[in-house]
């Protein structure tokens, strides 16, 4: 680096220690710059990576994905490492010595970060044991949604309004995971007291097996229970199917909209509230004049 200062300071007029910063902070940035690259492209060949061999692994979608988030955490730590120890050589520090203590370093350092230790021995102990994968819909404390992403520190989920929850693996202590196995889908539906409850059973599952037919999403059923409960207003029937992970509630949508529609062509009444009103009419006498 000697001649270029050299250089630099006979054209420049500056001060020698000033052009030897002014160098060495370029060479960082060009490590920095260099190493943002290197992350963007190991990205890249880790997608085509695990794309390439998505239908020769016998582990599911969701696994492979957890391991692609997985694989880009750790790719990502060992490019920070690596910026790191370039920069420190860059800055003439000799990171040796720091790398031959780092089991001291990281014992104190361990009682000071136990939070951060713990998420991490979570984390690995998430992955290993498969409670959850990246897609995934999961409940872990008090926030629910879809599994993004699993890393070695932090769990990031994804709810059903937008927004997104990051949760610090080491504070997960109860996981329910609404997608291991399949869902059921419930509907209820009144009839009112007057209509004949056999032909209300019958036309139900007319609408089961229109809606087995009709949506592959649906794994076992629709089954009719028959009268769970005798309201105020009407005889309530109940209806259940056992659905793929996440199509529940689509498949409760569908199973509404079918039964009002063969209840309109079978005229079969749904009850809804009523209010009788009587009015009593008072004579009025007017006073003469």
């Amino acid at each position: 680096m000697e001649p270029y200062v050299q250089t630099i300071q006979k054209y420049f007029n500056l001060d020698q220690e000033i052009i030897s910063a002014s160098i060495t902070l370029i060479k960082i940035l060009i490590i920095a710059i260099m190493s943002y690259f290197a992350l963007r492209l190991g990205y890249v060949a880790i997608e085509k990576l695990f794309k390439e061999r998505e239908g020769k692994f016998t582990l599911s979608s969701g696994k492979l994905k957890t391991l692609k988030t997985l694989t880009k955490s750790v790719f990502r730590y060992f490019i920070f490492f690596i910026f790191v120890i370039m920069t420190l050589r860059e800055l003439d520090i000799d990171y040796t010595p720091i790398l031959a203590s780092a089991g001291i370093l990281g014992l104190a350092v361990g009682f000071g970060a136990q939070n951060l230790i713990m998420d991490i021995i979570t984390g690995f102990f998430l992955i290993v044991e498969g409670q959850y994968t990246v897609g995934d819909y999961i409940t872990a404390g008090n926030y629910s949604g879809v599994v993004e992403e699993i890393e070695l520190r932090t769990t990031r989920l994804r709810d059903f309004s937008g927004e997104q929850h990051i949760i610090p693996n080491g504070k997960i202590e109860v996981v329910t995971n609404h997608s291991s196995g399949n869902m059921r889908a419930m509907v209820d539906v009144d009839v009112a007291y007057e209509e004949d409850l056999e032909r209300v059973e019958q036309v139900l599952k007319r609408v089961s097996d229109d809606m087995a037919g009709r949506f592959s999403e649906i794994k076992q059923g629709p089954m009719v229970l028959g009268v769970v409960d005798l309201a105020d207003s009407g005889v309530t029937f109940r209806v259940i199917a056992y659905t793929e992970p996440l199509q529940q509630w689509n498949i409760e949508r569908e199973m509404r909209k079918t039964i009002k529609e063969f209840f309109d062509r079978e005229n079969i009444e749904i009850p809804y509230p009523r209010r009788v009103i009587y009015q009593q009419h008072e004579q009025i006498s007017l006073p003469e004049e």
